[in-house]
């Protein structure tokens, strides 16, 4: 960490020059004898990409920012809020995975202490810094390994784990929970001795199933996603609980929270409607999909499914609470009539179990992107190839 960057007029620079590019600052000659135009460059490039990802940290004067990957890596505050949630006030908790700290301040406003873990020195340095500006006074940050500094600790020293375990593993990049560094799958007799709960921060990818066959204990999995993208998968695991692991599918857009809770009892025991498009075409929102909950979000929301596979649902009465798109349908074709007479010459396009993909739809059919008009191509009750238009209700 170059304190030197603190100094005001450096950082009166960076605040008149965040808007420009970093590699145009990086080329040229750094103004200041003691701060380089690459470490210049680097702090414009870090509060560019934490404008929208961490605008408290943004728009809080005198934030250092650490290395490219670490801002990558770390939680929205979108999704850093969410997790806030999950404690209680006054517990005292340790983050075994520090990172950049966003999780850690969030979880810091509810706990009476937490003490996070980094193996980076540099990074840990800079996380202790920016809680300082940030006014986070109960946040520790030890440079050490947080299984380590675990194994030291008493029985129940903690009321929460919190983990984050790395996808990225001897510079490559792995899908396996158990791949994963540190690996909670060998652990959690080790974290039960130390903690009552243990919450992970899991990759989107991963298949939840399976992780919910290596994990004990699991009573809540969250489904976290962001604009239609999913962005985490929290698993809250309890000391001793032997229940219906319940999951919460959470929808996250336009400042708003959506969410669904079911079980997967009670989706494999739901038999769906099926229906033929009637005048409102719903599209789930990713964290919908990803959750599993195809067939409880029909029964939830009064809605048919087109087809077994294709996830799309249809209703005669508009219901504006659905987590996810919605769409007033103008008209449905056959597949085989747009072949022989396209009426729309440009269109936003979505395909759902449809042989052709978007790019070669637009292709052969000459159709431009963009526009009021949506289009999806999907497949009806019968089995026939359909088009469904529509245009957009939410």
């Amino acid at each position: 960490m170059n304190r030197n960057i603190l100094a005001k007029d450096v950082q009166d620079f960076l605040k008149a020059n965040r808007e420009k590019s970093p590699t145009e600052i990086a080329l040229k000659k750094s103004p200041f004898p003691n701060v380089s135009a690459p470490e210049l460059a680097a702090q414009i490039d870090g509060w560019q990409r934490s404008v929208r990802k961490l605008p408290t940290w943004a728009f809080s004067e005198g934030i250092y920012y650490p290395d490219k990957i670490n801002l990558e890596q770390c939680s929205s505050e979108h999704t850093a809020l969410v997790k806030q949630t999950l404690i209680t006030k006054g517990s005292r908790v340790i983050d075994l995975t520090g990172g950049f700290s966003v999780d850690s301040c969030y979880l810091a406003q509810e706990a009476s202490e937490v003490i996070h873990c980094e193996l980076n020195a540099k990074l840990s340095e800079i996380v202790a810094y920016n809680a300082k500006i940030l006014r986070v006074a109960n946040l520790n940050c030890i440079v050490t390994d947080g299984i380590e500094l675990l194994k030291d600790s008493e029985d129940q020293a903690f009321d929460y784990i919190y983990v984050d375990p790395s996808r990225r593993v001897n510079q490559g990049k792995v899908f396996l929970l158990e791949d994963c560094e540190p690996n909670i799958v060998t652990h959690q007799d080790l974290l039960f001795q130390k903690s009552r709960y243990v919450i992970s921060k899991l990759a989107p990818l991963l298949d939840i199933t399976t992780a919910l066959n290596s994990l004990k204990h699991v009573r809540f999995v969250y489904v976290i996603s962001l604009d239609n993208d999913c962005k985490e998968l929290l698993f809250i695991q309890e000391r001793g609980y032997e229940g219906e692991c319940k999951i919460r599918a959470i929808r996250l857009f336009q400042d708003k929270l959506q969410d669904l809770i079911f079980t997967y009892d009670e989706e494999r025991s739901i038999i769906s409607r099926f229906l033929l498009p009637q005048a409102y075409l719903y599209d789930p929102d990713v964290a919908i999909t990803k959750a599993g909950a195809f067939k409880t979000v029909g029964k939830r929301f009064g809605l048919g499914k087109i087809h077994q596979h294709a996830h799309l649902y249809t209703s005669n009465e508009w219901n504006p609470d659905f987590p996810g798109r919605t769409f007033k349908i103008s008209a449905v074709i056959p597949y085989s009539q747009l072949k022989k007479n396209n009426p729309w010459p440009q269109a936003n396009i979505a395909t759902r179990n449809f042989p052709d993909k978007v790019d070669v739809i637009r292709k052969k059919f000459k159709i431009k992107d963009g526009g009021s008009i949506y289009l999806f191509f999907t497949t009806d009750i019968n089995n026939q190839l359909i088009v469904v238009a529509g245009e957009r209700k939410s």
